[in-house]
């Protein structure tokens, strides 16, 4: 009862816009349904990651190619060497761009190595991939005590999600020693959640990268009172950041950015879905309400990115520039979907850019030719 006023009471202050009823409605919901699992990766189930070796054995594409782009990517990374400090201290963006983004590279680039290291071990049992990771996941939790300015709880979100994919994947792995697994949780309630927590009850793309990290983190830490309210908070607000057309209403404000924004807002929401789906079985993809649902925003960035000249928001927004070494927003995202949705809708855009492997600052769908997301991924085990 204790844990249910705590989240009632919070949830409250910072979502004053609820009905009554509609609130009453949310925490009849969570009070139905308390028990989620908790599993080894929410975001690489065991499901998938059995269907990825099944069509490495067998060399299907496109997933074969996509399984030698992550070894090659892993082997450069294995003499790489760490960018951990103490205070990971980030200035706004829009007040010093440089040093945002040297900053943010440092965790990124770690990042993208724990991830692409662990993710290669999974598929293929080589320790020196697992080696490496954990020498990533290691260095962040015994060097970094906390983080600071502006920009430091966001970049920690989004960029942050890829050291905590990568330790997800390792966390029941016996090469990651006890003593050195207790630093990184240590860590994680400390430094990591302490950002996504501050980020979470936000209106916009803020909230949906620190909540994709919170689900993360609460699994990684077998906290399901975590877990349980983070997804409360995903599901109580979902409709309100959509309008009927489809366009996420607090994304297309950003002027010039308001295309990219809208793919940085889908990106860990959809990854959020897929991750309740693992942890609970509830299929947040296929729900609408009031003619509104995520379907139709994903078809209103795919239609614009496509025709950048009709945006309705803002004259010219940018849009991605080729770049096939780092990936193609929104591409890494339409091709997680395109199964989801059991689309041929993105099969004339999306051949061009594959394998996809995106690299540039987050981490919410990285390899998604790879591991291809299927709502029932045992069913495509032959």
């Amino acid at each position: 009862m204790q844990n249910l006023l705590y989240f009632f009471s919070v949830l409250n202050r910072s979502m004053p816009k609820f009905s009554k009823i509609g609130f009453t409605l949310l925490i009849v919901h969570f009070i139905a349904n308390p028990s989620f699992s908790l599993a080894q990766s929410l975001m690489h189930p065991t499901s998938q990651i059995n269907f990825v070796k099944s069509q490495i054995s067998k060399k299907s594409q496109p997933v074969y190619t996509a399984y030698k782009q992550l070894t090659t990517l892993a082997d450069s990374i294995l003499l790489t060497e760490h960018h951990a400090v103490e205070d990971f201290s980030v200035p706004g963006f829009y007040n010093d761009k440089e040093g945002q983004r040297a900053m943010a590279r440092k965790l990124h680039a770690d990042a993208f190595g724990a991830y692409c290291t662990a993710l290669a071990y999974t598929l293929n049992g080589e320790k020196k991939y697992a080696s490496k990771a954990l020498y990533f996941l290691n260095s962040w939790a015994s060097i970094n005590k906390k983080y600071s300015q502006f920009d430091g709880p966001v970049v920690l979100s989004y960029a942050g999600a890829g050291l905590m994919i990568a330790a997800e994947l390792l966390k029941n792995d016996p090469l990651w020693m006890k003593k050195d697994q207790d630093y990184f949780k240590t860590w994680t309630i400390q430094v990591y959640q302490k950002a996504t927590h501050f980020l979470r009850e936000r209106a916009n793309n803020l909230a949906d990268w620190s909540r994709f990290a919170n689900l993360l983190s609460a699994n990684f830490l077998d906290d399901q009172k975590e877990l349980s309210f983070t997804i409360a908070l995903i599901k109580a607000d979902l409709f309100e950041k959509i309008a009927v057309d489809g366009h996420l209403i607090e994304e297309v404000k950003r002027e010039e950015k308001g295309l990219w924004y809208t793919y940085f807002s889908l990106a860990p929401l959809t990854a959020s879905m897929w991750c309740i789906y693992n942890a609970t079985g509830e299929n947040l993809f296929m729900v609408s309400k009031d003619g509104k649902s995520v379907r139709k925003a994903i078809d209103y960035l795919y239609y614009y990115n496509q025709h950048p000249t009709e945006w309705p928001w803002f004259h010219h927004p940018d849009v991605d520039m080729l770049n096939l070494d780092a990936g193609v927003w929104p591409s890494n995202l339409l091709e997680a979907m395109k199964d989801i949705y059991k689309t041929h809708q993105f099969d004339s855009y999306l051949p061009r850019y594959r394998p996809i492997a995106y690299r540039k600052n987050h981490f919410a769908w990285t390899f998604p030719t790879l591991m291809p997301v299927h709502l029932n991924q045992t069913d495509n085990i032959e």
